[in-house]
């Protein structure tokens, strides 16, 4: 009875989070379907996910390579799932080849990191792999990221020399001072028009990825196109390490 009361909290939760996002989309000037909602379900149960998923909810995120490894199998096909969390170039063979449903892994920060991944792709035979960039806008020697000055050179090797995989956008965590986050936040903005100016693309080819539990509503209304929530829609849970992203 316990996990029945526990998966009803979290699709009550999640319903509350989508009308969130949509009346932060509105204020922004955009429609709610232009904001991707990633259920960050790190170390909750696979039967907890499947509640959120069948109450219509596709778009989940993992912060552990293992995790996801495990959790994957056990669930439908057609959950497009995002890795979040620090990836190491070691792991990224066994994340593609594990995961054929990854749709996007959100915090690629290197030149190696990127190449293994675009290996990887190529040796499973799958569609281009969508990534983002994590870019580190706080500054905090403690983040991962690439510091802003360099995201155009990476921004220019994933879209040019990784043709496995797809350049989509970028991506940040910012401080955890939400007074700092607006800061932050305009940093990736102005990241974009950099890469784009640079790439010759349109901003709307280039996603942002900012906002958590405690700011995702601030951050759209900055022009996040990708919000990651986990315990506002899952509850407060136990961190196995310390970890920074969701």
């Amino acid at each position: 009875m316990a996990v029945s009361a526990m998966e009803s909290a979290a699709v009550t939760a999640l319903r509350s989070v989508i009308s969130r996002v949509q009346i932060a989309a509105e204020r922004s000037g955009r429609s709610s379907d232009q904001v991707r909602l990633v259920a960050v379900s790190k170390t909750k149960p696979v039967e907890l996910i499947r509640q959120v998923y069948d109450a219509g909810h596709w778009s989940f995120g993992e912060n552990y390579v293992q995790e996801l490894v495990d959790k994957a199998p056990q669930l439908p096909g057609d959950i497009e799932w995002h890795f979040i969390g620090h990836l190491q170039s070691n792991k990224a063979k066994t994340l593609v080849t594990s995961v054929p449903n990854l749709d996007m892994v959100e915090s690629v920060d290197n030149v190696k990191l990127a190449n293994y991944l675009d290996r990887a792709v190529a040796g499973v035979g799958r569609k281009p792999l969508k990534i983002l960039l994590q870019v580190n806008t706080s500054g905090e020697e403690s983040k991962s990221g690439v510091e802003p000055s360099g995201c155009v050179e990476l921004a220019k090797h994933v879209k040019l020399g990784c043709p496995n995989l797809e350049f989509s956008g970028l991506m940040t965590i910012g401080m955890l001072d939400y007074s700092s986050k607006p800061e932050n936040f305009q940093a990736l903005v102005e990241c974009r028009n950099e890469v784009c100016k640079a790439l010759g693309i349109a901003e709307a080819q280039c996603e942002l990825s900012m906002g958590m539990s405690g700011d995702f509503e601030q951050a759209i209304e900055m022009g996040s196109t990708n919000v990651r929530i986990g315990s506002t829609i899952f509850g407060a849970r136990e961190y196995p390490k310390k970890e920074e992203s969701e």
